[in-house]
C-alpha cells in the first residue's frame, strides 16, 4: 500500500510559510504527500503545492455544506478552495471543543459527500492506556466515527505523545496498528500520528500495518518534513 505522509500545521503559518513547499521540492513517486495547513492558507497553497505533487487539506470541517454557522467552514469550501484530503476528529477537536465520536463520524461523511478524503482521528488518553483500555477506547471510537464503506484514511494517535516528544514503544504501535487493521479492511490506510520525527520516522514506518504517518510539528520545516517523507 502506497505510504501516506500528511503535515498538520495546526494553527500556525502565515503567507511567507508558503516558502516550505518550494523547498520541500517534488514528491517522491513511492508515497503520497499532503500538507493541511490552516484554512487562511489553503486556496494560495492548493496551486503551489500541486506543482509538486503534494496534495492539500483541511484541518476540519463542518458537517453541512452551508448555513448558519459562523466561523464553520463546509466540506465543500474547503474542496473549492483546492483541498483534496480533511481531518477530522483530532484529538486536540475531541478535547479541546468536545467533539463526539457521532459528529466526527458526520463529518467524516461531510468530507466524502463533498469529494474529500477524510483523516480520521482515534487514540487513547495515557491515563486510559495505563488502566489497559486502550484496545477498547479506540474500538469504540472506530465504531462511532467511521464512516460507511471505504474511501477514508484512520490515523491513530496515542494522545499523551501528541506534541511531547514522547512515542510509544513500536511493539506498542504494531499492536494498536494491527488491532485497528482487524477491524478495518485492508484498502484503509492506517496513519501513526503521535511525536513523529526524522530521529524516528524510519523503524515505525517499517511496521506492519503502518500505512504513512500523521505528522504535527516536524512537519512545519521543510528540512524535518523532508527527512520523514524520505524515510516512507
Amino acid at each position: 500500500m502506497k505510504p501516506l505522509i500528511a503535515g498538520n500545521w495546526k494553527m500556525n503559518g502565515l503567507k511567507a510559510s508558503l516558502n516550505e513547499i518550494e523547498a520541500l521540492g517534488p514528491a517522491p513517486a513511492a508515497c503520497d504527500v499532503l500538507i493541511c495547513p490552516p484554512a487562511t492558507l489553503i486556496a494560495a497553497m492548493a496551486p503551489a503545492a500541486a506543482r509538486f505533487g503534494i496534495a492539500t487539506g483541511g484541518q476540519d470541517c463542518h458537517p453541512d455544506p452551508s448555513g448558519a454557522h459562523t466561523g464553520d467552514i463546509s466540506a465543500e469550501m474547503l474542496k473549492d478552495a483546492g483541498a483534496r484530503f480533511v481531518i477530522v476528529g483530532h484529538s486536540e477537536r475531541r478535547a479541546d471543543h468536545g467533539e463526539s465520536d457521532a459528529l466526527v463520524r458526520a463529518k467524516a461523511e461531510a468530507g466524502l459527500r463533498a469529494g474529500l478524503v477524510p483523516i480520521v482521528c482515534v487514540g487513547e488518553t495515557e491515563i486510559q492506556r495505563e488502566r489497559g483500555e486502550a484496545e477498547a477506547v479506540v474500538g469504540g471510537q472506530l465504531e462511532g466515527s467511521l464512516p460507511k464503506g471505504d474511501g477514508f484514511v484512520i490515523a491513530y494517535e496515542p494522545v499523551w505523545a501528541i506534541g511531547a516528544g514522547r512515542t510509544p514503544t513500536l511493539d506498542d504501535i504494531a499492536a494498536m496498528h494491527a488491532f485497528i487493521r482487524k477491524r478495518t479492511n485492508e484498502r484503509i490506510r492506517i496513519l501513526y500520528g503521535g511525536s513523529v520525527k526524522p530521529s524516528n520516522a524510519k523503524e515505525i514506518l517499517a511496521l506492519p500495518d503502518v500505512n504513512g504517518a500523521l505528522v504535527g510539528g516536524a512537519s512545519l520545516k521543510a528540512a524535518d518534513f523532508s527527512a520523514i517523507i524520505a524515510a516512507a
